[in-house]
Order: structure tokens, then sequence, then C-alpha cells
């Protein structure tokens, strides 16, 4: 799952006009902007592995800490309750919460049974979407898809910066998900790691997109 992550971020911007859509894109993808920087420590492992699924080369050996159920659980807590402490909106603060919490929902959802369901046990759960890549694409791009259409519905360019920076961005994503599908695989497991970093690039274009837009009068 990638754009489909990027999709549910978007669509929280209905939900709640106050929020950023760069700290929306924040908590939906923040187990996956931890993830590289766990790779790099070594903390977590992956390998490049072609075949693994239909959909994607790598095979996830180890990723606890990040990719957990219970570690996600504690990662939803953290972001809900720092944002609560910094701008005191109870709603805002359980709406990151549960886009933290729904990035495993969606993981679940796509991957194989690699996903722990605590740290120290060897559950692992998944319901193997990624086997077929048709069915993958429909699912994630229909997410994608009802979320910019919402995110597009609620909120308005000030100037030419908010319209063409969003079409941008929103092009960008579905560029980089199809070169994912039917690129060649990456040449290492470190690339995959610095590579995983520039996400947060698109967390940063997130914020001066929104920054160029105001929500629409209801």
């Amino acid at each position: 799952m990638f754009i489909g992550h990027f999709g549910t971020g978007l669509a929280a911007k209905k939900l709640d006009s106050k929020i950023s859509l760069g700290t929306l894109f924040l908590a939906a993808q923040f187990i996956d902007l931890l993830w590289p920087i766990f790779l790099l420590l070594g903390i977590e492992k992956v390998i490049i592995e072609p075949g693994n699924t239909s959909f994607t080369p790598l095979n996830f050996i180890s990723y606890p800490y990040s990719h957990s159920l219970f570690g996600v659980l504690i990662w939803s807590l953290l972001f809900g309750s720092i944002y609560y402490l910094n701008r005191k909106n109870i709603k805002s603060a359980l709406l990151l919460a549960a886009l933290v919490m729904s990035h495993w929902i969606l993981d679940l959802i796509t991957h194989r049974p690699d996903l722990l369901i605590i740290p120290w046990s060897d559950i692992k759960v998944g319901f193997g979407l990624w086997n077929s890549v048709i069915f993958t694409m429909l699912i994630e791009g229909s997410i994608f898809g009802v979320g910019a259409y919402l995110y597009i519905s609620c909120t308005k360019a000030e100037n030419k910066k908010g319209k063409i920076g969003l079409w941008s961005l929103l092009v960008f994503l579905v560029v980089i998900y199809l070169m994912n599908i039917f690129g060649s695989p990456p040449p290492s497991e470190k690339a995959i790691a610095v590579v995983g970093l520039f996400q947060w690039l698109l967390v940063g274009w997130a914020y001066w997109i929104d920054k160029n837009r105001a929500p629409k009068a209801k």
C-alpha cells in the first residue's frame, strides 16, 4: 500500500479542515516514515526477493517496532497525544491517531502474513491482496481517487500555487506508484531505506500546498 495511505490523508481533510494536509500525510504515512530509519539503524530488516508476491519484490523479514499491531497502537497514541498537547484539540488529535492506525489496517489487507500482532510473538497476519496486481491497483487506486476528490471538494486554491501544486503532487504520486509496480526491483536494501526517507519531502510538499489552499465555505 502506497498511494492508498496518502488517499486516507487527503480524505481526512473533509473531516477536519483545521489540520494541515502535511500533518494528515504525516499521520497516515507515519510508520512508513519511521521504517526507513529503522532499516538504516539495523533494527528492522527487508530483503529483495522477486516473486515474493505478485505486487512487490520486497520480503519484509522483520519490522516489529514500526509495523506490529502493538507498535502501531503505541505510535498512534503518541502521535495523537503530542498533537493534543500542542493544539489542545481532542477531535483533531483523535483523527490523527486514527490515521496512524489506519496504515496498519490497510497494510493488513494488502500484505501477505508478515505483520506481527505484538513484537515478541511469532503470530503474523495479512490477507495477501498483493497476490493480485489488478485487485491491489483497483482498491488502492479507488482509495486514492476518493481521497483526492474529497480534498478537492472541501478546499479551494487561493492562487496558482495552490492549484498547480496540488495537481503536481497527485500526478507525481501516481507516477511513483506505477514505477514501483512496473519498474525494476530496487538495487539494494540500503537503497530502499534511502529512497524511503524522501517521503518526508512529500509531507513538506503537502504543507506548502495547504498553505496555498483554503477550506470552502459550507
